[in-house]
């Protein structure tokens, strides 16, 4: 399951953030959005967990908990392909 963290201390590294949800479980991949010309994270980034009961636990556990001095957000992230995905109404 894909994460979307928001509201990330600027100074919250990657390495930190992927440690703070491998207590919650395996960790497949952790990534802050950098911006391009500070090379500063942009205060969100995403993290994503094989195991759905794992991922949940994270998210209700650190959602609303302050890491670094930021209440941070954590909620499921939007994939492309259930966007793509038809409503009930359109069929």
């Amino acid at each position: 399951m894909k994460l979307i963290i928001r509201n990330l201390s600027r100074t919250t590294t990657e390495t930190a953030l992927q440690e703070i949800f491998e207590g919650y479980g395996t960790v497949q991949s952790c990534t802050l959005v950098i911006d391009k010309d500070t090379k500063q994270s942009k205060g969100f980034g995403f993290i994503e967990m094989p195991k759905v009961g794992e991922a949940k636990a994270a998210m209700k556990s650190l959602n609303s908990k302050e890491i670094d001095g930021s209440k941070i957000r954590v909620k499921k992230a939007d994939t492309p392909a259930s966007q793509n995905t038809p409503s009930k109404t359109d069929e």
